[in-house]
């Protein structure tokens, strides 16, 4: 099967510089670490996130390390894009599609390794994993996951070749979304105005339902809501990533 020959020679090429550089893939991780082991502690007195706030932390953190990682995985392709090299594997028999494909299956396994990591240094510290939730919200987080790094190579390919657009864009969209999300604190102890954005940033149905799934409530209204946001992205970013592709650069 060609398309899937060359959606694993892709991947490959892509997840070896990170078996290279394992050093890298933690560096990323920085972000989320920090918030992890030092503004975590500090939400043990938060009345408002109940008896056990780093249930309620541990799925923001992940989200925030989703938008973190994913969201900018178009960089090295831009990287590409400007040194030439995706010129060169554009003029050969890969399928275009399949070029997306593979770098959206390493921002997957990353992802996936990346949370592993969070959730295990975080029992420690007091959270306590449901772990039929924990795999439930695992696989809505990849699935969100792939249509923002999706949508990251769309940018890249717009960016070309100077890379402006990409930087001033990311920067832009990543910290609102991140804030306008609950990740770090409750949206609901806000005033309205900010109640009322947050209800049209599509990140915020996704943190609830990892939320849920992460508590064991799997028949909270929240998950309908989180998996058709992460499912809106993903289609989105796969249908235009695979439109631009195919379209060449």
């Amino acid at each position: 099967m060609p398309f899937v020959r060359d959606t694993v020679t892709v991947f490959q090429r892509e997840i070896a510089p990170t078996f290279r550089d394992p050093l890298g893939l933690l560096f990323t991780m920085m972000q989320p670490l920090l918030f992890l082991f030092l503004f975590g502690p500090l939400l043990s007195g938060n009345t408002d996130l109940g008896d056990a706030p780093w249930q309620w932390f541990v799925p923001g953190i992940l989200i925030m390390m989703c938008l973190s990682g994913p969201m900018m995985a178009g960089y090295m392709l831009l990287v590409e894009l400007i040194g030439g090299s995706m010129e060169r594997m554009l003029v050969t028999p890969l399928n275009r599609t399949a070029m997306l494909i593979g770098r959206t299956l390493k921002e997957f396994v990353v992802l996936l390794a990346q949370s592993a990591l969070i959730i295990g240094l975080s029992i420690p510290l007091g959270f306590q994993p449901n772990a039929a939730g924990v795999l439930a919200g695992l696989a809505l987080l990849v699935v969100f996951g792939v249509g923002l790094g999706a949508l990251s190579f769309v940018l890249a390919i717009a960016s070309a070749p100077g890379g402006e657009l990409f930087y001033g864009i990311t920067q832009l969209v990543m910290f609102p979304l991140l804030l306008l999300s609950g990740v770090l604190l409750p949206v609901d102890a806000g005033p309205g105005w900010l109640q009322t954005a947050a209800a049209f940033n599509p990140v915020t149905y996704v943190v609830n339902a990892e939320r849920a799934l992460f508590a064991g409530s799997f028949t909270d209204i929240s998950l309908l809501y989180g998996l058709l946001a992460a499912t809106a992205v993903a289609t989105l970013g796969l249908t235009l990533g695979t439109r631009a592709m195919r379209r060449g650069i």
